[in-house]
């Protein structure tokens, strides 16, 4: 069944919104994917707060040229999906190489990390950075390193004079032998 021009405008639209609203895109070729391995895949990348949309080769290259995106036209050819990072570009990665690995049936063909073209193991290292609450995790504990190692320096003097007060209190409280 045909669709009509207004039907492909809209795609193209709905497409266009994808792009903009993505941290990260990762487009992909699928051969023979079966639709509960498909929906597993979209329901693991929708817990990295990504989707993942199979999408009309022609229409999808129109969006892309549209959003300004450097664009080959090998990357449109066969059946492409495209995983849409809106909050989490590592998880995405992540998702998508994972059940790569898992499958036969998924293909890196290329990414884009904001504007930038990034090849398929340019996004097989991004899969590898930890997800976003760990990187935030690691950051908050770097910065507070200082401070904590701070506060410990500063702090020593006062446990080292109340070790001394403690030692003598309990020098004076002990009985004399006679």
């Amino acid at each position: 069944m045909a669709i009509t021009k207004e039907q492909k405008q809209e795609l193209v639209k709905q497409y266009g919104e994808w792009i903009d609203q993505s941290q990260a895109l990762v487009l992909t070729k699928y051969i023979g994917l079966k639709v509960t391995e498909l929906e597993q895949l979209r329901r693991d990348i929708r817990e990295v707060g990504g989707e993942f949309h199979i999408v009309k080769n022609t229409l999808a290259k129109l969006a892309f040229e549209e959003a300004g995106l450097e664009i080959e036209t090998e990357h449109f050819l066969g059946d492409t999906a495209i995983g849409f990072a809106l909050e989490d570009a590592p998880g995405l990665a992540k998702a998508i190489v994972d059940f790569a690995d898992e499958s036969d049936f998924i293909e890196l063909k290329v990414g884009y990390l904001g504007d930038k073209r990034v090849s398929p193991q340019e996004i097989v290292a991004l899969a590898k950075v930890p997800p976003l609450p760990i990187l935030r995790a690691q950051l908050l504990s770097t910065l507070l390193a200082p401070a904590t190692k701070l506060t410990q320096i500063l702090a020593e003097p006062g446990r080292q004079v109340a070790g001394v007060l403690k030692a003598y209190a309990e020098n004076d409280a002990a009985p004399e032998a006679a």
